[in-house]
């Protein structure tokens, strides 16, 4: 990943390192977000029997980006309601 030359002046390699690992981080960060994605049109989807079992998968993705810092954990309590009341809406 750093092996581009840059243009400017040279980079030390404290900087090449932090280039490298932001690219990391962004690339998990955007996996996880667009599973995150998948997740809520399949539970959107699915059929009134299957929907609570695929609520608690997305709340279980939801958890875990917003503790590695993916997402806002507020941002995460807030899909999470949101969705369940959506959920809770669809199966009365």
């Amino acid at each position: 990943m750093a092996e581009k030359k840059p243009k400017g002046p040279q980079k030390r390699p404290s900087a090449l390192k932090r280039d490298d690992q932001a690219e990391k981080r962004r690339l998990r960060n955007r996996s996880r977000k667009a599973q995150i994605f998948t997740e809520r049109k399949k539970l959107e989807a699915a059929s009134a029997d299957k929907k609570s079992a695929q609520l608690s998968t997305v709340v279980s993705l939801l958890d875990k980006a917003a503790k590695k810092g993916t997402i806002h954990p507020n941002k995460a309590s807030r899909l999470k309601s949101r969705l369940a009341l959506r959920t809770n809406k669809a199966l009365a």
